[in-house]
């Protein structure tokens, strides 16, 4: 097809994908590990996220996902901001405490709260604190677009700095310029 042709508008129906091989699929496909925090009707609310996406640079929007079965989905389904920390290779701990369920996620963790209200893990090096902006049901989760008003990344200037924590297969790895791959 060439790039001026048109493409078809022809709709074929959706086939349900298995969800078992769709989660391997991901499972497989690195991403880097925040946790969002947000202040909550009962107070600070904070999960892991590994779907953080860069949307727009110019203004600064960024998305994540969080799955309607999640504790902190009421409170994130109707705060105005949050601040998404951007983990180090060596707060592995730090997102396992914010994966579990049933605990106390802020217990032990040194909190600072910015001057607009929202809660943020004061160890951490490098955060964004966003509005949000769009809030899309997608399928069993909510996608949230927040616009970006400040952000920290104290390690971006510091060559020393530890490397970001990834998540693949289940395990935790860190991305930095031992594992990068020359073209």
């Amino acid at each position: 097809m060439s790039p001026s042709a048109p493409c078809s508008t022809r709709q074929r129906p959706a086939e349900a994908v298995d969800a078992t091989a769709f989660k391997d699929l991901f499972r497989r496909h690195p991403a880097g590990v925040a946790i969002v925090t947000l202040e909550g009707p009962d107070g600070p609310v904070g999960f892991t996220a590994t779907s953080v996406i860069s949307v727009s640079a110019e203004p600064a929007y960024l998305a994540f996902s969080i799955a309607q079965a999640s504790s902190s989905y009421g409170a994130l389904a109707t705060a105005s901001s949050a601040v998404v920390s951007f983990l180090a290779q060596d707060q592995a701990e730090l997102s396992v405490r914010f994966a579990t369920s049933g605990i106390d996620r802020f217990a032990d963790q040194h909190v600072a709260y910015l001057p607009t209200g929202e809660p943020r893990l004061a160890d951490v090096d490098s955060w964004a604190r966003i509005e949000l902006t769009e809030r899309v049901t997608a399928g069993s989760s909510l996608l949230v677009v927040g616009r970006v008003t400040d952000l920290v990344d104290d390690g971006a200037a510091d060559p020393g700095a530890p490397a970001r924590l990834v998540y693949v297969d289940r395990t935790y790895h860190r991305a930095d310029a031992a594992s990068q791959i020359a073209p």
